[in-house]
């Protein structure tokens, strides 16, 4: 909706299609995100094969830990069905940025967490899972090098990758090791009344764009509308839409929900901006 606002053309058609667009790619990202904890696995086995393929290896280096590599989690989710159909449709692959994959590698390996549970005895499906969202949270969450590297890929991740983030850690966590390569992850949409609800919510904070503001600015007491932070108003916006358009949600969930999204995507203090 911000990109409907900006880019002066106001045809809500055209808005609207840039809108699923923007979905999908934010779908893609999600998916290749989960497979760059693939991509370091797979890049750790071939430096323990490259090493053991020396024509005098040393006894330390033929006698490796395995336990990164063998990590339970990352072998369901190297099977995942759902992934991998991604995998095939998309033909995206992380081999081709295989300096990116030795930097994030060898810090994951100079890393307490990693040391940590090298050195456990621990080994289940639960303790590898919670060892990748450490990992994740560390070194993936806020990595300048990555971003980067994603929005070299597409503009669209750059502004996506934060909530996307928070989708990649979700999976993590509601992986259950009986699932198998049938474990779910997240859909694109649950289903067509999913889509349907993102349609109409974006079409209404539009069409109703009059009342909403006018309502804006009779409660933002001791604030000029002119000076809030656009996104902060295209924000409640939004959230008043939902309130207005689907009483079946309850409203302090639309709150709560909105006031995530302006951290992420205005400024610092907008959550409690319009949380108060």
């Amino acid at each position: 909706m911000f990109a409907y606002y900006q880019n002066g053309s106001k045809n809500i058609d055209s808005a609207e299609k840039e809108l699923f667009f923007s979905i999908s790619k934010a779908y893609d990202l999600y998916n290749y995100l989960l497979t760059l904890m693939i991509a370091l696995k797979n890049y750790a086995r071939k430096r323990v094969e490259t090493t053991k393929s020396k024509l005098a290896p040393t006894k330390e280096e033929q006698l490796v830990n395995m336990k990164f590599i063998e990590n339970k989690f990352i072998a369901q989710l190297e099977e995942n069905i759902q992934l991998n159909k991604f995998i095939v449709c998309q033909k995206k692959s992380w081999e081709e940025e295989e300096s990116f994959l030795k930097e994030l590698y060898n810090t994951i390996l100079a890393s307490d967490i990693y040391k940590e549970y090298m050195a456990s005895d621990e080994s289940s499906h639960d303790a590898d899972k919670l060892f990748w969202r450490k990992i994740y949270k560390q070194f993936i969450l806020k990595n300048e090098t990555l971003d980067l590297l994603l929005e070299e890929q597409s503009l669209y991740w750059n502004d996506d990758k934060e909530i996307v983030d928070t989708f990649v850690l979700k999976t993590i966590k509601r992986f259950e090791e009986k699932q198998g390569a049938k474990q779910s992850i997240l859909p694109e949409f649950k289903d067509e009344e999913d889509r349907e609800f993102a349609s109409r919510l974006f079409r209404r904070a539009i069409q109703n764009e009059d009342y909403y503001r006018h309502l804006i600015s009779e409660n933002t007491k001791n604030w000029d509308i002119e000076r809030v932070a656009f996104m902060d108003v295209i924000v409640m916006q939004c959230a008043l839409t939902e309130i207005f358009s689907f009483p079946n949600i309850p409203i302090s969930v639309s709150l709560n929900e909105y006031v995530e999204i302006a951290k992420l995507y205005s400024t610092p203090k907008s959550g409690s901006f319009i949380n108060g």
